[in-house]
This record gives structure tokens, C-alpha cells and sequence, in this order.
């Protein structure tokens, strides 16, 4: 029996990168998975779409729908949840996976920036939970899980790019807050994030390009850690700031070298670590 039959998982940005590669994981064990994301057409810089995604998922056995969404806007969310309820009658599973970025100082961050990750990051993530809560409190074994970083306020982890801090510790608090509103419920909500950089999208474009690329883990590693993650109790696992090593080391997954982009290669920490 696969671990997921039958439930239903909510995945924001799950078009590419580690979105899609929960996604994946997820299918393969029978979930049936919503990809909501703006990605309706393909960006060749990018790749990817919430269509070519379910399309992969179909072509496993297992049951997708492609719904675009933006989470800056409740009444796409709203209507994306709906449309999920009504297809496959509730939800058991949110990933809160969509995300903006911009490592930018303080005087180089417009306006418009500092409010795309706030609104997508931390407003977005908030929107997102608060509408599947109704839908989760009845799901079976429920899980949010926020892809953000551990709370550190040590300085240095503000002085480089205050706005994008920000924002990803706000959608790490919006798990720890939500772990406690929602104990009482038996909704479990937590964070994952890597301990290396990942071979994504952002890395090639916006941090490090090819170079980065060979020194950074594949997004599976948060698929499999994702996983392990959702399918302990709801009741008990809650309220963690998990990192991708330690929760497939508690599994007796030591040997991660197969993640690798390149394998042998020298790895580079994540940002935040």
C-alpha cells in the first residue's frame, strides 16, 4: 500500500524545481496532487508549467489537477481551493513551496520588490493556510509545511538581504504560529529547508550560475525529506524548523551522495545555514 493513497495534496509553485519534485514524490505514492501556480506558460529561463507538471504526474498513474493561481490574490486562492474540494472532495496535505527572491541590500530594493516577496512569501503562505484550515481540520493525518529557513536573529543573517529575510522568517513564523493555533485540531505545521543549495531555477539565474549549479544538491532531496516529513503523525510532528539532512538522517539516510548535481563535488551551504 502506498503511503499517500487517496489523499489529497495542495502544492504552491510546484511547477518546477523543489515544488514539483514534492509534487513527484508525493504522486508516487498515490497522492492526488493540485498544482497551483502562475506558471501557465513556459519561460525558457525557467522551464516548466503547472500543465507540463501534471502531465508527468498522469503519466506515473496518479491523479493531478493544474490550476493556475496567484496567492497575492485571495480570490484565486479561494478559487483554487474550491476547484480542489470539488474535484477530489477535501484536503489532507498544504506545502507552502511558492516563493520570490531578491538578495538585495536595503537601498537597492525597490518598492516593488520589498512588496512581491512580502506578498507572495508571508501574505501569500498566510492566505494559502488560512483558506485550506477548514479543508485540513477534516483531511486525514494533516500537514502544512512551510519551505523556509530555521529563525536565527543573529545579524549576519539580516545584513546582506534585510527585505528577503524577512519575508522567508515570516513564512517560517506563520508555521510556528499555526503549529499553535492549530495543536488543538491535530493539524500539524512545520518548515523544511536545505542544508545545501539546490539545483533551481534561482540558483542559475539570480545566485550563482553554473558554478553554483555543480556545487548544489537536486530537488529531490526535499522531495524525499518532504515525505518523511508528512506522513508522521499530524498529532506530534508539529511545530519543527526542519533541515533536509537531519530528516533523512532520522530515517537512516546517511549516504546522500546519489542528490548530488554533481557527485564528489564540493557542496555549498545554504544561504541561511
Amino acid at each position: 500500500m502506498m503511503t499517500f493513497q487517496g489523499k489529497t495534496a495542495f502544492i504552491t509553485g510546484a511547477s518546477r524545481g523543489i515544488g514539483r519534485a514534492i509534487a513527484l514524490k508525493l504522486a508516487s505514492e498515490g497522492a492526488n496532487i493540485i498544482i497551483a501556480a502562475k506558471s501557465v506558460e513556459e519561460n525558457p529561463k525557467l522551464g516548466g508549467t503547472i500543465y507540463s507538471v501534471a502531465a508527468e504526474i498522469e503519466a506515473m498513474g496518479a491523479k493531478a489537477l493544474a490550476v493556475p493561481c496567484d496567492i497575492r490574490f485571495e480570490e484565486q486562492i479561494t478559487a483554487a481551493v474550491e476547484q480542489t474540494v470539488s474535484v477530489f472532495g477535501g484536503i489532507d496535505i498544504l506545502v507552502n513551496n511558492a516563493s520570490a527572491i531578491s538578495l538585495t541590500p536595503t537601498e537597492k530594493t525597490e518598492p516593488k520588490r520589498y512588496d512581491l516577496m512580502h506578498d507572495i512569501n508571508v501574505r501569500g503562505t498566510f492566505f494559502v493556510s488560512r483558506t485550506c484550515i477548514p479543508y485540513l481540520r477534516k483531511g486525514r493525518n494533516p500537514h502544512i509545511l512551510n519551505l523556509s529557513p530555521p529563525l536565527n536573529l543573529d545579524p549576519k543573517w539580516f545584513g546582506g538581504h534585510l527585505a528577503y529575510t524577512i519575508s522567508k522568517y515570516g513564512m517560517s513564523m506563520v508555521a510556528m504560529g499555526l503549529a499553535e493555533e492549530l495543536k488543538g485540531d491535530r493539524i500539524a505545521a512545520n518548515a523544511l529547508w536545505p542544508q545545501t543549495t539546490i539545483a533551481t531555477a534561482a540558483v542559475m539565474n539570480l545566485l550563482g550560475g553554473e558554478m553554483l549549479m555543480k556545487m548544489s544538491r537536486k530537488p529531490e532531496i526535499l522531495g524525499d525529506a518532504a515525505f518523511h516529513i508528512l506522513k508522521r503523525p499530524s498529532g506530534t510532528c508539529t511545530g519543527n524548523l526542519f533541515i533536509d539532512e537531519e530528516v533523512l538522517a532520522e530515517e537512516g539516510v546517511t549516504n546522500l551522495s546519489h542528490y548530488s548535481v554533481v557527485p564528489g563535488a564540493q557542496l555549498y551551504t545554504d544561504l541561511f545555514l
